[in-house]
């Protein structure tokens, strides 16, 4: 397996924007808008996709609002995210 790309801590961007695949509760919509691209956020863990080990997949808690709550974790591939604060949104 690889190296992690990211670790837990680290500060992280959403490079495009991040929709549901179906499988995030209480998001009304099966491909609504979880975190638009350029949402700051925080990796609390990682590990690999049981179907395909050698993809990385990343759980982000993207801010939610203005006083930076942060969402619940998110599974995110590495090619989501980026470290770049220049996103085009």
């Amino acid at each position: 397996m690889a190296s992690v790309q990211y670790d837990i801590g680290d500060l992280v961007y959403a490079a495009e924007d991040i929709l549901n695949d179906g499988g995030m509760p209480g998001i009304d919509e099966a491909e609504g808008l979880i975190a638009p691209a350029g949402a700051r956020g925080v990796v609390v863990h990682y590990g690999h996709a049981e179907i395909d080990p050698s993809r990385e997949i990343y759980l982000v808690r993207f801010e939610t609002g203005p006083d930076g709550t942060l969402g619940n974790p998110v599974g995110v591939l590495p090619e989501e995210l980026t470290q770049d604060l220049t996103v085009d949104a």
